[in-house]
């Protein structure tokens, strides 16, 4: 094992042995959500989800933030705020086709990348996040 692999480890082992953990706890989900939002709100692609949104994209941040700190393995924020999380009914109001689940993944997987989430730990995310959007969808 290399000096630089061990040292990877080591750190790995000695942050925590969750998701929220590895993605650098409370900071690194506030940047991903930062940044998911961000490409949401700029890229064109993804206009037809923005839509669904209120301009001010605040309280979703907020929001978004606080669920993914508890789903990946962190302080139960969201349901310490709210209650029980139920996802699909907050958003059954809204029109969430197969296109709508692939604008979201793209936003999420751009957003990944973007703040350079490890390889090894995107590819654990990407399926726990097409499940969760695949869930949400409601209609074709």
């Amino acid at each position: 094992m290399t000096t630089d692999a061990l040292e990877e480890q080591q750190t790995e082992a000695t942050t925590g042995d969750s998701l929220y953990a590895w993605l650098g706890g409370e900071q690194g989900i506030k940047n991903l959500v930062n940044r998911f939002y961000d490409i949401m709100d700029s890229d064109e692609s993804a206009k037809p989800i923005r839509d669904m949104h209120k301009e001010d994209l605040s309280p979703m941040r907020l929001s978004l933030f606080e669920f993914l700190s508890g789903w990946l393995g962190g302080p139960a924020l969201f349901i310490e705020r709210h209650g029980s999380a139920c996802l699909t009914g907050t958003h059954r109001p809204f029109k969430i086709d197969v296109a709508a689940r692939e604008q979201w993944m793209n936003c999420m997987k751009q957003a990944m990348v973007d703040i350079d989430i490890k390889p090894k730990y995107r590819d654990m995310l990407t399926p726990a996040f097409e499940r969760m959007a695949e869930m949400l969808r409601n209609s074709d």
